[in-house]
């Protein structure tokens, strides 16, 4: 006697899909039926702790049951893709794991595991049977227990039914549990039921009759006319809807105990599988597993150098090796801002990168400024460096350095390693993590483990799996060789995925953005971070008073007109003020109450002063919390905030700004302007603040080559003004104060994908007259509908969408079976070429900017880059040379058939 757990796969596997948000893995396959899948399962077996397990499937040839339901009804419903190309990895998860499944041609997964059930029963199992279909009830009983999980928001609650347990819910027997579903129906499963019972209708009769044989027996005795009627001329489908529901349990079917017994389920397959899949909660499990794994799988000689003397010897080996480049036109250098196209032709004449040079691999081991040991890989050998006695910190970095102005260096996170680098040499380094994000720009990251599993089909733990919840620092005391082998697997994967990363980028033709846009941009990023920009506590201090003082008189004032105190920041208690005591019109409810969200509330702000000062005290209470409070905690001891740039995030190539977020400082509001008031440049010094206008519409009439709206441009006029005037036909100079501000966002919602409604929602207006102003500005520019068209039908034959200069951004959306997911797709591939193409150009520009300053022995630095906008600490003997560069690198950054407008101040 044993306990026996049977998973209905299909069933979970459909379950976890929809209980679970969409997730993929690097290479666009989804994953959060599998990632759900897998946390029921070990739910299950963590409660369960069963002595014998197996998951039954479906198979692909039709059943009895699919052959009745199509006669009757025709095809069931397609299976959402995204769905269906997980049940492949499911099986191979399950084979991985070497867990027993069970299918069989003419078996439905239910009738395998109704017939698996009995006989366990039988032979004096206990069963614990798990599935989101709830026909398995009428299998239960005093030794079959049904489990039904439910997964919301990733947590997982199971139900659990035994024969009494349904009785008790149902108000039938599992077995008449049959006849209750051949009533009500069931759309979920495909059983159509009788019209006009419902489960309450069919209980009831059902506790009167028995069973649903005896139920048309006696079917002149139902009283309510409308459902007698109903159960009459609809025996038929009674009858098949109970086909359709029943069971089997003695199918042609036996369960193998041997090969189905509990066992072992981590081991090193579905280790490398989860990687693979990268689901990271999932692979915690696997500790022992993935150190290994990693032992068996990382092919190289590991040497820990503790000797100062032996550490010498390997430099002086490593420095003879390798020779500084002396081409001038060497990626990353500055470049003639004449030339037509502003990236060169890099690498050999095939443009592919150069391979018979020396290249090592580097990695520095380390928590904020610490650093516990160095490793180097040239793909054969590792060296470990410990930082331990001679071998200090200020040594090892030295040596880096040195390395870095003869060698071909490989790194993750080329940023991090300036401080030790030749910054001079930038075309001679490469960071792995940039280029394997210009390779997928939709990954969450882009760190060595998931470059060594998706370019070098090879696992390496990461940090957090060495380290636990434990510091670094900690775990160096109590086991330094585990860190010792973490470091030599960074450096090797630096140096082993160099070449297939390489050659990934030639293949997709971005070499040349690759060496001549992000790796030169990534060295003007760092300067940037490391220069910062003043911010005086002081003045945020004092507005955080002002915003306070302001925040303290509009809560009176709401808590006045709503007549009664309340917290204003909680929802609930705000919906039922408005939408319950006031009763105020217009309000969305949703499953947790009246909606109040900003949509919401600003319909209602110009009739109801109240809703007008709730939305001033949230904006107001978020501008305290974010920046009067928030900036604070990132002023550095040098009084400067030091903003950090991510430059592999975006999907589009546009830079983010973290710790704190400079992009993003409110300017719509006199209150928000000010923020702007509180960073500062340094004595004898201004800043000079230049943004391009109106670039990505700019570069949507050189893309699309529309000559009306080229020629617009071209008359160096208001656009918004020329665009209302050609919409609305009206003279230029008659053109209303509305109508510009309605074509204003046409224009840039048009840049946007944005659809009529979109427009509607932008301009309180109806979706009908919203459609009328669009397809107006597309009869304007009938080469922007096109270009837009034509972006559109390329995505879908190519898979992704491209920038002028190469930039490549997927667009996996397209092929969706979901009409919502595709129409986001339709909009990604007409935005992503315009607006990358504009953060293209910003780049390029910075380079120039940095670069020509840095050239011209300049004191005064680039700080700032906020989306089409930079900003240099100028100083004051400087700023004639300074607005010449500014201006001139940004105007002269790409050749377009519209000018590059650019306003200095």
């Amino acid at each position: 006697m044993g306990k026996l757990v049977l998973i209905d796969g299909m069933s979970i596997l459909h379950r976890a899909f929809y209980g679970v948000p969409l997730l993929t893995n690097g290479e666009g396959l989804h994953t959060n039926g599998v990632y759900g899948f897998l946390n029921i399962m070990f739910k299950i077996l963590e409660e369960e702790q069963p002595d014998y397990l197996a998951v039954a499937f479906d198979v692909k040839a039709p059943t009895f049951r699919h052959q009745l339901y199509k006669e009757y009804k025709g095809t069931r419903k397609e299976m959402p893709s995204e769905l269906s190309e997980q049940i492949p990895v499911m099986k191979e998860m399950l084979s991985a794991m070497g867990i027993e499944m069970c299918e069989q041609p003419g078996l439905e997964a239910d009738d395998i595991l109704g017939t698996l059930a009995n006989a366990a029963e039988r032979d004096a199992h206990q069963v614990a049977l798990v599935s989101g279909d709830r026909d398995l009830l009428q299998i239960a009983s005093d030794s079959i227990r049904i489990l039904i999980p439910k997964t919301k928001k990733g947590h997982t609650e199971v139900e659990t039914y035994y024969a009494k347990d349904v009785e008790a819910a149902y108000g039938v027997t599992p077995k008449v549990f049959i006849d209750l579903k051949a009533l009500m129906g069931d759309t979920s499963d495909n059983i159509p039921g009788v019209p006009k019972v419902g489960q309450v209708t069919a209980t009831q009769l059902l506790q009167q009759f028995g069973t649903m044989d005896n139920l048309y027996a006696h079917v002149d005795e139902v009283a309510k006319k409308s459902v007698r009627e109903s159960l009459i001329a609809n025996r038929d489908l009674a009858d098949l809807s109970r086909v359709l529901a029943t069971i089997k349990t003695d199918g042609d079917i036996r369960l193998d105990y041997e090969k189905a017994k509990a066992g072992n389920y981590y081991t090193p397959e579905a280790y490398l599988l989860c990687k693979k899949l990268e689901l990271k909660s999932i692979i915690k499990r696997f500790d022992e597993v993935s150190t290994q794994i990693s032992a068996k799988e990382n092919k190289y000689a590991l040497e820990v150098i503790e000797d100062f003397g032996r550490a010498e010897d390997l430099f002086a080996q490593l420095l003879r090796g390798g020779e500084a480049p002396e081409d001038e036109n060497a990626c990353g250098k500055f470049q003639d801002e004449s030339a037509q196209d502003p990236l060169r032709t890099v690498g050999s004449q095939n443009g592919m990168p150069e391979t018979d040079e020396p290249l090592l691999g580097a990695f520095l081991l380390r928590e904020k400024n610490r650093i516990y040991a160095m490793a180097l890989s040239d793909g054969t050998d590792a060296w470990v460096l410990p930082v331990q006695g001679f071998l200090t910190q200020e040594y090892l970095t030295d040596q880096l350095r040195k390395l870095s102005e003869k060698e071909r260096l490989s790194l993750f996170g080329i940023k991090d390693y300036y401080p030790c680098l030749n910054e001079d040499r930038v075309d001679a380094y490469s960071d792995l993590i940039i280029a394997a994000y210009l390779c997928n720009p939709l990954k969450n990251d882009y760190d060595s483990v998931s470059v060594a599993r998706e370019y070098l089909d090879m696992t390496i733990p990461a940090l957090s799996e060495l380290t636990g919840k434990k510091s670094l620092s900690a775990v160096w005391e109590e086991l330094p060789q585990k860190l010792y082998s973490y470091a030599a697997d960074q450096a090797f994967t630096a140096f082993r995925a160099y070449m297939p990363l390489m050659e990934r980028l030639q293949s997709m033709e971005m070499m040349k953005l690759y060496r001549e846009m992000e790796m030169p941009l990534s060295l003007v990023l760092y300067s940037m971070e490391k220069e910062g920009v003043i911010a005086r506590k002081e003045e945020l201090a004092v507005y955080g008073e002002a915003l306070q003082g302001r925040i303290t008189q509009l809560e009176q004032a709401i808590w006045q007109q709503a007549g009664r105190e309340f917290n204003i920041q909680s929802p609930k208690q705000l919906a039922e003020i408005l939408f319950e005591e006031m009763k105020l019109p217009g309000g969305k409810k949703t499953k947790t109450g009246y909606s109040t969200a900003a949509d919401v509330l600003e319909k209602l702000a110009p009739e109801y002063p109240i809703v007008k000062d709730i939305l001033e005290y949230r904006a107001l209470t978020k501008l305290k919390s974010t920046y009067a409070d928030g900036l604070s905690a990132f002023i550095q001891e040098d009084g400067r905030i030091h903003t950090i740039y991510q430059q592999t995030v975006t999907a589009t190539g546009r830079l983010s700004s973290t710790d704190p977020n400079l992009q993003n400082i409110p300017m719509r509001t006199e209150l928000g302007r000010q923020i702007r008031k509180v960073f500062v440049p340094k004595p004898g010094y201004v800043f000079m603040d230049a943004d391009y206008s109106q670039i990505e519409l700019r570069v949507l009439a050189h893309m699309s080559g529309d000559e009306h709206l080229i020629e617009a441009y071209a008359m160096s006029e208001d656009i918004h003004r020329i665009t209302a005037s050609k919409v609305f036909h009206v003279p230029f100079e008659e053109v209303t104060d509305l109508q510009r501000r309605n074509a204003k966002a046409v224009n840039f919602g048009i840049v946007y994908g944005i659809s009529s409604f979109g427009l509607s929602q932008d301009l309180s207006i109806p979706t009908k007259e919203a459609r009328a102003y669009i397809d107006q500005y597309f009869e304007t520019y009938p080469g922007i509908k096109s270009f837009l068209d034509q972006m559109v039908q390329d995505a879908k034959d190519l898979g992704y969408a491209m920038t002028m200069y190469g930039r490549r951004r997927p667009v996996p959306e397209l092929k969706s079976n979901n009409f919502s997911q595709r129409s986001f797709g339709e909009r990604v591939a007409m935005n992503s070429p315009i607006q990358g193409t504009a953060a293209d150009i910003m780049k390029i520009a910075m380079i120039r900017v940095w670069q020509r300053l840095k050239k011209a022995g300049l004191e005064s630095r680039l700080i700032l880059q906020v989306h089409d906008e930079l900003v240099i600490e100028t100083k004051e003997s400087e700023v004639e040379q300074v607005r010449e560069i500014l201006y001139d690198s940004m105007k002269h950054a790409a050749q377009l058939q519209v000018e590059l407008q650019v306003d200095l101040h």
